[in-house]
């Protein structure tokens, strides 16, 4: 049995979710991707996959293994990269997360730039509004939008998003337009929250934490939908700033409630094995890192600036005005 080979087909199953599509990505057949897991199976005297007629699934042992294998499988990418030298570019895979709007929006354009650059390296991108566990989904590159643990010991920040409540100028007509957080009990609202509990609005008020917020007759894992509800008037929502930014331009959203914004959300682009990772991980975090800082720079595509209060007043242009003759 080729040990590495075998490997290679143990993840493909475990990343296809099936033997016929394993068979298909590798170019095998069905027939030759199960003797191949069995073979591994018996090596290993474990049980790596737990098959049913319509799924197949890893098993507690297979879980485990299957972040091994990768690791390995990449190990010997970079060796034979590097015994390759300049005859070869960088090349093997590339496991990259991020949450669904911030993803489709920046992160999936920079990794099919990158990818246009390195013809030799292929990338699975998850997009999900939930924490994903990077060793236990075999991930690689994340990006997230959150204050870091100290356990992320190779993160590279690359900007900052704000909290901002908004709703479309239809709304606020009707509605009117809150001035203090204690207001927002009178509004309609509908929240996002990943896991559908209860939703959490946070504002600072006298450099105090504080939560207020509108009974959400709507909660909602889906950012879209939150949305596109606050685009057709129907409610008042707090999204993160990148994702109000170009309807905010275009006027069909509003900001409210800027002096009382709590403390912006740090980005970081996470690379989960450090200086260790292999050069093309490394390579594409820089990447990746640059192209971030661009979009979520203040006068960027994902940028509203500094919240009202933190703005600086502006200097008078011109000519100042002579003072008046006593």
């Amino acid at each position: 049995m080729d040990r590495f080979d075998a490997l290679r087909v143990f993840v493909t199953v475990a990343e296809t979710g099936g033997f016929s599509a394993a068979a298909r990505r590798l170019r095998r057949s069905p027939p030759s991707v199960t003797r191949t897991i069995a073979a591994l199976e018996q090596h290993l005297g474990a049980r790596l996959l737990s098959r049913t007629t319509r799924v197949v699934r890893l098993t507690e042992a297979g879980t485990c293994f299957v972040a091994d294998a990768r690791r390995l499988l990449d190990e010997l990418d970079d060796a034979e990269a590097t015994a390759a030298g300049s005859h070869r570019g960088l090349r093997g895979g590339m496991r990259v997360t991020a949450s669904v709007m911030f993803g489709q929006r920046f992160v999936a354009p920079a990794v099919l730039d990158f990818l246009e650059q390195h013809r030799e390296v292929n990338a699975r991108l998850l997009l999900a509004d939930r924490v994903v566990e990077l060793s236990e989904e075999g991930i690689d590159v994340a990006v997230r939008i959150a204050h870091l643990a100290d356990s992320f010991a190779t993160a590279v920040k690359v900007g900052q998003v704000r909290r901002v409540v908004c709703a479309a100028p239809a709304y606020l007509r009707r509605h009117g337009r809150p001035r203090h957080p204690r207001e927002l009990e009178g509004h309609r609202s509908v929240a996002f929250h990943a896991a559908l509990g209860e939703p959490n609005w946070d504002f600072d008020l006298e450099g105090k934490r504080r939560q207020h917020g509108p009974q959400a007759q709507l909660v909602v894992n889906s950012t879209e939908v939150t949305l596109a509800a606050a685009l057709q008037g129907r409610a008042l929502v707090r999204l993160l700033s990148y994702m109000a930014a170009p309807h905010v331009r275009a006027g069909a959203l509003e900001l409210v409630l800027e002096d009382h914004e709590p403390p912006a959300l740090p980005v970081h682009v996470v690379l989960r094995e450090g200086r260790q990772a292999a050069e093309r991980l490394r390579t594409f975090v820089d990447f990746l890192a640059g192209r971030l800082r661009q979009v979520l720079a203040e006068d960027g595509p994902a940028g509203l600036g500094e919240p009202r209060k933190a703005r600086k007043p502006r200097k008078p242009r011109g000519r100042a005005a002579a003072p008046p003759k006593s």
